[in-house]
């Protein structure tokens, strides 16, 4: 944990400027999937917290949670035309917009909490950062991190890959992702995040996978039964703001939503590795079974042999991908 937060508090020795106060007082609007009490919540609270501080008030922020103005493919598409300030939304949704964001989704690449940190600051967090503005229109101004998105079902525990056979599983509307359950034998369906606990109860779809803090806090434990702790990707939500409104800010309030996104990145991660045992215990307690995979090498191979080649090409290339491995090694 330490070693995470000195990478982190690094970023933000480079981020930290002078802040002037600013003239004119304005309101910002953020939208989010999660409720305020998830680990979306805890960066976004922190987030507002910071901005109104570092702006002296000078610029309000004002949080809709649980997807209260849209889905997050909405929010990130009404925050690239401008009509929204900012959203807080999981990388899978943004995939739709720019593919080779698509990296970030890819099945067994993020191995570990620095791994996380690593594929998200740095030269590789500047070159997703690019990818955002050039191709979805949207700057990112920090980084949720989730942790790991580990499979809930109401239909059977899941030990193996034959016990996923067949199962309905809500994915979101990223291909990479929908072509990883597919591969492993589930029955995968794309769905909106707004739609997921409503599908669940009426048993629309049999599972969905989340990191432990969101299955909590959404209380999939009144509709799910079984839990299956999986690795095969590292939940990454970033928070972004639309060039054409970052583009209008001055300098002094351009400067004060870069640290605040990067000092609340930091809290995130904290919060996250706090709070991520305790959401999982209260599964627990309510019912949920827990499980972990026999054969999880058999996920790897499958997803390195059948999923990867498959995306090469969209992600911007082999070599390209190669060379964010290399980086993570």
């Amino acid at each position: 944990m330490k070693k995470l937060a000195k990478c982190l508090t690094i970023s933000l020795a480079c981020a930290s400027v002078a802040l002037p106060a600013l003239v004119d007082a304005k309101t910002m609007r953020l939208g989010m999937g999660d409720p305020l009490d998830s680990d979306q919540g805890a960066y976004a609270s922190r987030f507002k917290d910071l901005v109104e501080y570092y702006s002296a008030g000078d610029i309000k922020v004002t949080l809709y949670p649980n997807g209260a103005i849209g889905s997050e493919t909405e929010m990130v598409q009404n925050a690239r035309l401008g009509s929204l300030d900012m959203a807080l939304v999981g990388i899978g949704n943004v995939t739709p917009f720019s593919k080779e964001l698509g990296v970030l989704t890819m099945p067994y690449v993020i191995k570990s909490s620095s791994d996380a940190v690593t594929i998200t600051t740095g030269s590789l967090g500047d070159h997703w950062n690019q990818l955002a503005q050039k191709q979805v229109g949207v700057n990112i101004l920090g980084w949720t991190y989730s942790n790991f998105r580990h499979l809930t079902n109401s239909k059977r525990p899941v030990k193996n890959m034959e016990d996923l056979k067949g199962l309905k599983i809500r994915v979101p509307q990223n291909p990479i992702m929908l072509a990883s359950w597919a591969a492993w034998g589930a029955n995968p369906i794309a769905m909106a995040w707004t739609e997921t606990f409503t599908a669940l109860q009426q048993q629309v779809v049999d599972g969905q996978d989340n990191p432990y803090i969101v299955n909590n806090t959404m209380k999939f434990y009144e509709i799910q039964d079984y839990v299956t702790e999986i690795h095969h990707q590292y939940s990454l939500q970033p928070l972004l703001i639309g060039k054409r409104t970052f583009d209008k800010m001055s300098d002094e309030e351009r400067n004060i939503l870069t640290r605040a996104g990067l000092e609340a990145q930091q809290h995130a991660l904290m919060f996250q590795m706090s709070e991520a045992d305790k959401a999982k215990q209260n599964m627990i307690d309510n019912g949920m079974e827990v499980f972990t995979l026999e054969d999880e090498d058999k996920w790897i191979e499958i997803a390195k042999e059948k999923v990867w080649p498959q995306f090469y090409d969209s992600i911007g290339g082999k070599e390209s991908f190669e060379a964010v491995l290399e980086q993570l090694k």
